[in-house]
């Protein structure tokens, strides 16, 4: 049976994929006595360690939709999933020196994960991944043998905050997403087209700029 180690060495933007996607480079290297491996079927669950890093007052201000108060943060800050990321590793003995996991990201702001990236100004995410799947390789006889990944196979990660903003600037320069309610929707559709603003952009500044006249 192979014993694996995984590392990250590093993640960049997918330039060329249809959603925004990162990709982490994962290095993974045979523990003890080597044997040919055919391929891994490898999947990984990606979870934020958020006990792991410091927040400024900015930060902490951003995050309080997902924590709260930063007072009661010693209760409500805990581990948050991020994604799930798969990927097939092809041939090789001894050590792959690297391997692309295509890790999907998404913008949508009712997600707990895009909520907390946005709220960072910089530094890093701590990771932490979780590998698990199927390993094919040849024994001593030659003969073909699978074998699973324990869920005890993890690697950690400290993802720049910056490398995430990069790649949303990629996908939606200058652009951030919001879902709301179709009723919501079609109540601000009416009023932009009644009013004769351009755009959606021009008709929330208008609304925005009522409410605060109507504060002062």
């Amino acid at each position: 049976m192979p014993e694996l180690n995984f590392t990250v060495q590093g993640a960049t933007p997918d330039k060329y994929a249809a959603a925004p996607t990162l990709q982490l480079a994962i290095a993974i290297q045979q523990r003890g006595c080597p044997v040919p491996i055919q391929s891994i079927s490898l999947q990984c669950q990606i979870r934020i360690e958020t006990t792991r890093r410091h927040y400024d007052p900015a930060e902490q201000a951003r995050l309080s939709d997902l924590f709260g108060e930063p007072s009661r943060w010693s209760q409500t800050l805990r581990s948050l999933l991020w994604t799930h990321a798969s990927v097939v590793v092809p041939a090789f003995s001894g050590e792959c020196s690297q391997i692309n996991l295509p890790v999907p990201c998404s913008f949508d702001f009712n997600l707990a994960a895009t909520k907390y990236f946005h709220g960072l100004d910089q530094g890093v995410v701590p990771l932490l991944l979780l590998y698990s799947g199927t390993v094919f390789y040849r024994n001593d006889e030659g003969a073909l043998e699978m074998d699973l990944i324990s869920w005890n196979e993890e690697a950690r990660y400290a993802l720049p905050v910056q490398v995430w903003k990069d790649m949303m600037d990629l996908y939606y320069p200058n652009q951030s997403w919001l879902r709301v309610n179709r009723q919501v929707f079609e109540a601000l559709y009416d009023y932009k087209r009644q009013c004769g603003h351009p755009g959606f952009d021009e008709a929330l500044l208008s609304l925005l700029a009522d409410v605060k006249r109507a504060a002062s």
